[in-house]
């Protein structure tokens, strides 16, 4: 491919390596690194001028330095005359932040797309926003990838009977009916209610039957694995044979790996949109890849086809 260069940032090199050979493309060459006073350091070391450039990050903690890397980034390539200005960002950082739900709080996720805006980039390349409406936030062009076929795919080759598919909220519903149409299988939601002065939902029951069942909770993602838990509870209460989960982005964060080293999980499934670090990478965890749906996205814009093609089943 000609007139195209992808740089990796610090987190994102393995990544990055699989949408280059993907691509059949050497990996941009990129110095970054910290001086004594803490203040970050970009060199491009090869030509850009007039190339189509591709920014991967990641989404690894410290999230707050993931993205001071990546506009110091965009703004190297854009002093060095890049034509264009793509940033891949597998996970959105302060996707959850995205509306005014409490008096004089900020929408942070706004607040980021206005920033890699600012900073030059032109476009946005990202997967399962938590809100779909965050793409509305860019006055440049923002694509949204989803992980929905690859968690598919996984789950057919396991080839379980008797399956179905648990939303963990009315809220989650919609993708649960989805997923239940691909497996021809039924759907159940969780039951959550609000117990007192206490503003945490608590998983009471479940409407549907998941007796003797495979059960499989999808999410877009899994945080604390707080909610989760409450749903996994309800399952086991009511019977459920087994549970499983899938979600695109394994955030992972605080309590999750205890929680769901102990709980009745059979294996959770995640894409490397936040790479797993060693200490995430337990047994009942199972990580996907999800860079070759961003290397095909990559040469669909390149190449200027049709991106909505590399979502179709074939």
């Amino acid at each position: 491919m000609k007139g195209i260069k992808v740089f990796a940032c610090k987190t994102a090199e393995n990544f990055t390596k699989e949408i280059c050979d993907y691509l059949g493309i050497e990996m941009g060459k990129i110095n970054s690194m910290k001086f004594k006073n803490d203040n970050n350091f970009v060199q491009i070391l090869e030509t850009v001028r007039e190339q189509d450039v591709y920014i991967v990050q990641t989404a690894i903690p410290p999230i707050n330095e993931r993205i001071m890397e990546l506009l110091i980034t965009i703004d190297a390539v854009k002093r060095a005359s890049a034509k264009n200005i793509n940033v891949v960002l597998p996970y959105f950082p302060y996707s959850r932040s995205d509306k005014k739900d409490q008096p004089r709080v900020p929408i942070t996720a706004k607040l980021i797309a206005e920033i890699l805006e600012a900073a030059g980039a032109t476009r946005v390349i990202t997967c399962d926003l938590h809100n779909p409406a965050i793409q509305a936030y860019f006055n440049i062009n923002c694509d949204r990838l989803t992980a929905e076929n690859i968690l598919e795919d996984y789950f057919l080759e396991k080839k379980l009977d008797n399956m179905v598919i648990v939303a963990t909220d009315a809220g989650s519903s919609k993708k649960a009916y989805k997923y239940s149409e691909f497996f021809n299988c039924p759907i159940a939601l969780v039951d959550k209610r609000r117990e007192g002065n206490d503003d945490r939902a608590i998983a009471s029951t479940i409407i549907g039957d998941v007796k003797d069942k495979n059960a499989i909770i999808f999410d877009d993602e899994i945080d604390t694995a707080g909610s989760i838990m409450e749903t996994v509870k309800v399952l086991k209460k009511f019977g459920a044979k087994s549970i499983y989960a899938g979600c695109t982005h394994g955030v992972l964060s605080g309590p999750a790996i205890e929680r769901i080293t102990n709980s009745e999980i059979k294996e959770l499934v995640v894409t490397n949109t936040i790479p797993l670090v060693k200490e995430k990478k337990i047994d009942k965890i199972t990580e996907l890849t999800i860079a070759p749906l961003f290397a095909e996205a990559i040469r669909r814009i390149h190449e200027c086809l049709p991106l909505g093609e590399v979502l179709k089943r074939k």
